[in-house]
């Protein structure tokens, strides 16, 4: 039986729970793109720091892409999900949802709404 353990993160030292329960959840870090390694801490690392390390990962593999580029990057092989983070998939700017390059390129090609964060470089 998996259980709840509690680690210590080896970025800022808090301790935070980490680990699956058995037939109930999966742990918080399954939620994230498995596409990315986000850091070569020794350990695991809590759900800020991760989620920051995660999002900085992510933002430096979209500035190796070019429109060409996007259309075949791999994070379109990522698993199809409908649960969005904050922060990797998009931010929020005056209550509404301004989704980021990562969450176009996971879908594979461009929606031809003028994205501000389009990957695919469409322009009405």
């Amino acid at each position: 039986m998996n259980r709840i353990k509690v680690k210590q993160c080896s970025s800022c030292g808090i301790d935070f729970g980490c680990g699956d329960t058995s037939g109930v959840s999966s742990c918080w870090c399954n939620d994230f793109p498995p596409l990315f390694v986000p850091t070569t801490a020794i350990d695991c690392l809590c759900p800020v720091c991760f989620k920051k390390s995660c999002s900085q990962k992510i933002d430096e593999y979209v500035t190796t892409l070019t429109p060409e580029t996007a259309l075949h990057n791999k994070a379109t092989l990522l698993p199809k999900s409908t649960h969005l983070i904050e922060g990797i998939d998009y931010y929020l700017e005056n209550g509404n949802y301004v989704f980021k390059a990562f969450f176009h390129l996971k879908r594979g090609n461009c929606c031809k709404n003028d994205c501000r964060h389009c990957p695919f470089d469409f322009k009405k």
